[in-house]
Formats: C-alpha cells, sequence, structure tokens
C-alpha cells in the first residue's frame, strides 16, 4: 500500500476522529472501504485497547480477502459464505495456513462484532450464526449453552500452565542459549538475554498480562535495593486492560533485581543500546516527543515541558501504552526513554513484538530438543527437521504464564485460607467469609479481576475440586519443591500443564506411579 495515495495520513485523522493506531483496511482492487474502517471509530471500537484493533483488522482482511476471491463484497455475504470460510480456515487441504478451533474462534469474535454493529449501522445482513433470545436466553459461561457460529474445537478457553522447573527450563533453552544437557556453547553472545530474562520473569511473577508488563515505565518500579519479598507497584489504568481502572500488583524481589540488572547503566544492556540510538540521533526523530522534568510517585504523575516551552502535569493514569513509548527524560549525555524495555536500536519495544521473542524462543527449544534427541538430525531435509522439531512437548505463550501464576497462587491461597479456617464451625467460616472474601476474592485481587467468578471460569476451573488437606501436606514444606511436586501430580494425566522434557524421554513423569 502507497500512504502517498492518502495524501497527509495525520490530517485525515484528525478530521476522521481517528486515534493513534486506529487500522486502516486498504484493498488494491477496491480501495479504502469508508463503511469498513469507520467501524474503527465506532464507539463501542475506540474503547477497545490496540490490541484488540489488530486482532479485529486481521479477522476482517482475512474474510474480504475470502470474499474476494469469490467475487463478493461484505456487505452481500451469506451464512453459507460464513460455513465455507469456516471450513476453508479450518480444514480444507487445499489451504495451506489452517489454524486451530481457537485462533478460528478469535476470526469469529472479530466477525461477529464488525457485522453487528454494521446491521445496525447500515441494516445489512449479519451472516454470522446467533442464537436468539427467544430460543433460550443466550449463551455462554454458566449457561451450559455454546455459541453456534464457534468452531466444535474451540473451548470456552485454551488454557495451559507451566510448572515453575519446566518455565526455567524453557527459559534458559530458549532465551538463555543453553542445551537440554544444561550445558552453553561458547558460541553463545546473550545480546539482550538479562532483558529477555527479565521480562519472562516478570510475566510470571507479577501475573500480568503482556501490555501490561510491557508498558511499564523505570518511575512506577519500587526503587532498589528492596527490602521487602514483594514490593508493591502500581499499575496505570490507561495500561490496565479496559482502562477503567488502575490496581496495585506485587513484583517479587528476584524480578526486581532482575529489571534492575538489565537496567544497570554499566553492565545491563539497556544502557548500550540507549548509546546505539544516541549515536544514530534516533530519539530527536521520535515523532510527538515529550520531555519528562519531574515525577512524583505520591501522586503518582509526571511533569513535562509542553511543545510551549511552559510546564505541565500528567496523571500516569492517563498515559496509555503508545503515550508511553514518547517519554524521555534529559541527561547529561543526551536524551533517554522512559520505558524499560527498548528494542535493539534503543527505541522502547512495542508489546506486540514480545510475540516474536516467544516465537523465537520456542523454535530454539524445539531445535534443540529435537538435536538431543535424534543427534543427526540437522542433516535431514529441512521438511523433515520441521517435523520432528515440531514434536517438542515444551513451549511457552506469555498469558500462558499469567496462568502459571494464578495455578501458584491458588495453591498456595487454597493452603493458607484452609489452614486460617481450622477449627471454625461452618457458619463462622461462612460469616468469616462474607466479611473478608474467600481464596477466589484473593485470586482474583491479585489477578485484576473485578468479578471472582471470572478466575474461577476462565483460569483454574479444572482445579477447583483439589483436597485441601492434599494442598496443606505439600505447601508445609519449601513452597517453590512443595507446589511443583503439587502441579506435578495434576499434570501426569494432564495436556494442559507443561512439565520439564527431557531429550531422551520426552515429558518427565512427576506422578511417581510404576506403569
Amino acid at each position: 500500500m502507497d500512504l502517498g495515495q492518502l495524501g497527509d495520513v495525520h490530517e485525515r485523522a484528525r478530521e476522521n476522529g481517528a486515534r493513534d493506531g486506529t487500522p486502516i483496511v486498504w484493498s488494491k482492487r477496491h480501495g479504502t472501504d469508508p463503511w469498513i474502517n469507520l467501524f474503527f471509530r465506532a464507539d463501542e471500537i475506540v474503547s477497545k485497547q490496540r490490541t484488540t484493533w489488530r486482532r479485529y483488522a486481521y479477522a476482517l482482511v482475512v474474510w474480504l480477502n475470502f470474499l474476494e476471491q469469490r467475487g463478493r463484497f461484505w456487505y452481500e455475504a451469506s451464512k453459507r459464505d460464513y460455513t465455507d470460510f469456516k471450513h476453508w480456515r479450518m480444514a480444507d487441504a487445499r489451504n495451506y495456513w489452517r489454524v486451530e478451533g481457537t485462533s478460528f474462534d478469535t476470526d469469529r469474535a472479530g466477525l461477529k462484532r464488525f457485522y453487528t454493529w454494521a446491521s445496525g449501522e447500515y441494516e445489512v445482513f449479519n451472516p454470522i450464526p446467533s442464537q436468539s433470545a427467544q430460543s433460550g436466553g443466550g449463551f455462554g459461561p454458566g449457561t451450559g449453552r455454546r455459541d453456534p457460529s464457534r468452531p466444535a474445537g474451540a473451548p470456552r478457553r485454551q488454557v495451559k500452565w507451566l510448572l515453575r522447573k519446566a518455565f526455567e527450563q524453557w527459559r534458559d533453552v530458549g532465551l538463555r542459549g543453553y542445551g537440554f544437557d544444561g550445558l552453553r556453547p561458547v558460541s553463545q553472545h546473550g545480546f539482550n538475554e538479562d532483558r529477555n530474562t527479565a521480562f519472562v520473569e516478570g510475566l510470571w511473577g507479577t501475573g500480568l498480562r503482556l501490555e501490561e508488563w510491557a508498558s511499564v515505565l523505570d518511575v512506577e518500579l519500587p526503587p532498589t535495593p528492596v527490602t521487602s519479598r514483594y514490593p508493591k507497584a502500581w499499575l496505570s489504568q490507561a495500561c490496565a486492560k479496559g482502562r477503567r481502572y488502575g490496581r496495585n500488583y506485587r513484583i517479587p524481589r528476584a524480578v526486581v533485581k532482575a529489571v534492575a540488572g538489565y537496567t544497570d547503566s554499566l553492565e545491563g544492556s539497556r544502557a548500550e543500546t540507549i548509546m546505539r540510538a544516541r549515536r544514530a540521533g534516533r530519539y530527536e526523530r521520535v515523532p510527538g516527543l515529550v520531555i519528562v522534568t519531574g515525577h512524583n510517585p505520591r501522586t503518582r504523575s509526571l511533569k513535562v515541558r509542553t511543545s510551549h516551552g511552559s510546564s505541565a502535569t500528567m496523571s500516569l493514569d492517563v498515559l496509555g501504552p503508545e503515550e508511553r513509548l514518547r517519554l524521555f527524560r534529559e541527561t547529561e549525555d543526551g536524551l533517554e526513554p522512559l520505558a524499560v524495555w527498548l528494542s535493539v536500536d534503543g527505541m522502547p519495544h512495542r508489546a506486540h513484538s514480545w510475540e516474536n521473542t516467544f516465537a523465537t524462543a520456542n523454535s530454539r527449544v524445539a531445535g534443540a530438543w529435537a538435536r538431543s534427541r535424534w543427534p543427526g538430525v540437522d542433516d535431514l531435509e529441512a521438511e523433515e527437521r520441521e517435523r520432528r522439531a515440531a514434536q517438542c512437548p515444551l513451549w511457552a505463550r506469555p498469558h500462558m504464564l499469567r496462568h502459571s501464576y494464578a495455578l501458584v497462587w491458588y495453591s498456595i491461597l487454597s493452603a493458607v485460607w484452609e489452614q486460617r479456617l481450622r477449627g471454625f464451625t461452618e457458619a463462622e467460616k461462612h460469616a468469616f467469609q462474607e466479611q473478608f472474601g474467600d481464596v477466589w476474592y484473593q485470586l482474583a485481587t491479585m489477578l485484576g479481576h473485578r468479578n471472582p467468578q471470572t478466575t474461577r471460569d476462565w483460569y483454574l476451573a479444572p482445579f477447583t475440586a483439589l483436597e485441601i488437606d492434599y494442598l496443606m501436606a505439600l505447601v508445609d514444606g519449601d513452597q517453590r519443591e512443595a507446589v511443583d511436586i503439587l502441579l506435578g501430580r495434576l499434570a501426569a494425566n494432564s495436556e494442559l500443564v507443561l512439565s520439564p522434557v527431557a531429550a531422551d524421554l520426552g515429558v518427565l513423569d512427576h506422578s511417581g506411579d510404576d506403569e
């Protein structure tokens, strides 16, 4: 797409109400369709996060390309078109880029949102099947009914967890260059290793979502050295999911130290990338650059210099992920970003770019696992190497670390809760829970869920029947070892919990059973 054909893009954005990051859907054959692009400026979409905009835009583009091959416009689509699209996307042998049910479920959600809006705005037919209110009162969690437009392979949520030892193995092999034998090749230079390790440790240790942790500024981190095991930090309202409220969260001391190592002005890789960006003059060319001259931790606000040279005070709670990329301070050595996480070129690292880091790490883990399991695999044809590497049982995605955080703390809180209420009658337990909440309330608070039912239904439903006495027996000892033993028992017969792997044996058996 030649942006020159659109004229002054920024002027167009100001005129039509688009915001920073608003998608523009463009067709080589038909150009832009104002009806489609208006969708991304609708009130119910503008309030969504940029990651949601991207997902919806991608789903629309794939759908529009499919319809274009059929010679149909989006407003001419029928239910048959949707059914055929679903088959092509998931099952058609002629499509080499088929997806699983969970990926198509994302497409479906975006298309359903678009056509719900378009049917009201333009009175076009909605081809995405849905259950009418008259036919049974809706569907979703707790109703026992399934949205008929969803693929059969897509459960309510494909939740998976990593044991701590499995996470450490994935981190060491995928991000630090170690082999499954625990040895590190001499050729491994480890550039950005401290950044990537600190980032994934933060996801595991804080339970924050990818964009939330990726958007943290250096002024929002606890000052070092820390004395508390879990110092408190504040998640900005504009960075939290939904942007409705900010909240406190805890950062493990080990994570604070890891981030401090990465940001160290002498030994951390962050300082090196900043010097590289300064030499190239990148910071001065940042569009809309904002100079920060002060920070008030008590009011959680920044003092900034405006384009007119005057000072203004901005609350951190109103600064979203994109705005934070433009925040810089002046130092004796030059400009410096307030963003903690920087790319190789010294520019603030965008949240979605971390997906590439995880993909690269997964590829390294799979390759190392295949080489350990089948010596000489590198001599095989590329297709065969990929087929064998694809069998690797160890991998990670950003949100899996949040799920794992939830499961670890569910185990700990369950044990603590049971001990706290030991000796209480049922009536006393109920009264205590009414006053102080229960495990689900505490865990929902830690995860930033407004409704504890969300935590129960979407994150930990398979584990709610766990015997508290069994938890108690395990958590009396060392926390990490105890929780890993507990989750290892559950992992033995579950495909949802990923365990450490041995190169020659596959998934390690934590069940302790002889078969």
